[in-house]
């Protein structure tokens, strides 16, 4: 009986040893299933690099315009009235809050809900945060890109009138005396990527419905991080 418990114990002793002698990065870099654990600084680090190659393809194709260039024909843009969702924050209606980081825009509702819409942010470098409202709000705005943006990206043009091909598209919110606009597009595949100047990019139809509940005056707040929204089946 005696040495059993010897033994027992002995094989304790031995795989604590063991345990302990075990590399720290082993433990930490796998389960026990042989996988390896998702921390949430990776996810960021990954998406980061991916926006990267991504702004590298697409400094490698720059279109040219003509010094005046014509958006193109101006269709009717059907309003789409984006999901519901619930807000865990008090908010005041009618205020707009964009959330840089999650990449949406709300516009709050009474009885704590917003409409939420995805969005396209500022690009590393020119992601802002702050408070502003809206002073103007133009249909199919001509874009006047400034000479800043212009030594940047060489093709650009000086001015181009309102229309389908406009990178403003169908409509446009303007921030206070900013340059920053909230704005319609006409690149979609951009909705959801840090890919701008700073204005805030939208669908077409999403601007549009945006438009028909916000005015000169809404006040507009950017944040890094909204944690005040939660997705809801109130519609």
């Amino acid at each position: 009986m005696i040495s059993l418990r010897v033994a027992s114990i002995g094989a304790v002793l031995w795989s604590a040893t063991m345990l302990a002698a075990a590399p720290p990065a082993a433990a930490q870099d796998s389960w026990l299933d042989g996988s390896k654990p998702v921390f949430r600084s990776d996810v960021l680090r990954e998406q980061q690099r991916l926006e990267r190659e991504r702004e590298a393809r697409r400094t490698q194709y720059v279109i040219s315009y003509p010094p005046y260039a014509q958006g193109g024909p101006r269709p009717e843009i059907v309003p789409e009235v984006p999901p519901i969702i619930a807000l865990t924050k008090a908010e005041t209606p009618g205020t707009i809050i964009i959330d840089t980081g999650g990449r949406r825009l709300y516009y709050v509702l009474p009885g704590n809900q917003a409409y939420e819409y995805p969005i396209s942010v500022g690009r590393e470098g020119f992601a802002w945060t702050g408070s502003e409202t809206i002073s103007r709000i133009a249909a199919w705005p001509d874009w006047n890109p400034p000479a800043e943006m212009r030594q940047r990206q060489s093709g650009l043009p000086i001015t181009m009138t309102g229309g389908i091909n406009n990178p403003l598209g169908a409509k446009a919110l303007y921030l206070g005396n900013t340059l920053y606009r909230i704005h319609g597009t006409n690149d979609p595949k951009s909705i959801g990527r840090a890919s701008s100047s700073g204005c805030f990019r939208m669908m077409n139809q999403h601007v549009t419905h945006l438009a028909t509940l916000a005015g000169v005056g809404t006040r507009v707040r950017v944040v890094s991080q909204y944690g005040g929204g939660r997705v809801s089946a109130a519609q």
